[in-house]
């Protein structure tokens, strides 16, 4: 329980301090909301900007709005949206759970993909299997995410028209509801799943040459319990830490997937505010993106004590 709450409290400090130093950049861009109004209102007179900026708080200093959105947002205030024009809470919750829809269904497969086909390669060093697995490992960790998923739409929306080109499920379309996400659902874990591979089968290898697996096999123990209890339980160690890494850049690289295929999620919302230069929701979008990612890096700690109890999420011994 302390381990947890000092991570947590760790996590808290980061997402404070990167909370000011995106508001800073931010606030640092080029133009501001007032700007963008005025350049849709010719008729606008300096009186009118004065009294925008105002309005706004952009004439205030970095650090005195900085304080004013932090005290409202302690308080459950997250700021308006000048470009959905609602409340910010309210077009980051839908959007935050269609990325984690989509970027936790590909982490979940490609996870599960890599790690089998990693120990499958492992396991059958030198011979066809490996083979066929390393070269299917290279050609996902080469191909680009943004020509796979032009790739995909070419064949599967374009020439064959079995799947929608992209976009969200809406009332009375020709496509099932699931038929969305799966373009951009591929698209993701097969970029994913070709790094994993190699690193799962680069650590079982490892401890399949260790004396404890020769003495499990020499008491007589199956094959199959051998790998399962005393050889992926110890290889997982440092492929928890690769995984870790991985989610990371799932939620990263997100942002290209989701604008290409016209997926409503926080990828796409990052985008659209830093262009309309909307602070308020880039700012709690790229904030949650962070919290996710922490909150990643805390599982894995966890899974480390898991897989090997030798490691301790106390004090030192």
């Amino acid at each position: 329980m302390s381990f947890l709450l000092t991570r947590l409290g760790a996590a808290a400090i980061v997402i404070a301090l990167k909370s000011f130093v995106i508001f800073a950049l931010i606030g640092l861009m080029p133009g501001d909301p007032v700007d963008l109004l005025m350049t849709a209102n010719p008729d606008a007179t300096p009186e009118d900007v004065a009294k925008l900026r105002s309005i706004y708080g952009v004439d205030q200093p970095i650090v005195t709005r900085y304080l004013s959105w932090l005290l409202g947002a302690v308080q459950g205030d997250l700021g308006f949206s000048r470009i959905q024009h609602r409340p910010v809470l309210e077009v980051v919750v839908p959007a935050l759970g269609n990325t984690l829809m989509l970027t936790g269904s590909a982490f979940l497969i490609s996870t599960t993909i890599a790690l089998t086909l990693g120990t499958v390669a492992a396991l059958c060093t030198g011979r066809w299997p490996d083979k066929a697995i390393n070269l299917l490992a290279y050609c996902g960790i080469s191909l680009p995410g943004f020509w796979l998923g032009l790739l995909l739409i070419y064949v599967f929306a374009v020439k064959l028209g079995m799947l929608p080109a992209g976009g969200m499920p809406r009332p009375g379309e020709a496509h099932p509801a699931w038929a969305y996400i799966v373009l951009p659902l591929a698209t993701l874990t097969t970029v994913e799943i070709g790094g994993l591979t190699r690193y799962t089968r680069a650590a079982v290898l490892e401890v399949i040459g260790q004396d404890y697996v020769r003495t499990a096999h020499a008491k007589g123990l199956s094959t199959g319990r051998v790998v399962v209890r005393h050889v992926l339980r110890n290889a997982m160690i440092p492929v928890v830490t690769v995984i870790a890494l991985d989610f990371g850049h799932l939620l990263s690289g997100v942002t290209l997937i989701e604008t290409m295929f016209g997926w409503r999620g926080m990828g796409r919302l990052i985008y659209e505010s830093i262009m309309g230069n909307d602070y308020n929701l880039a700012l709690v979008c790229l904030l949650a993106t962070t919290a996710m990612i922490l909150m990643g890096s805390i599982l894995a700690d966890i899974a480390y004590a898991w897989l090997d109890p030798r490691i301790g999420l106390g004090e030192r011994r």
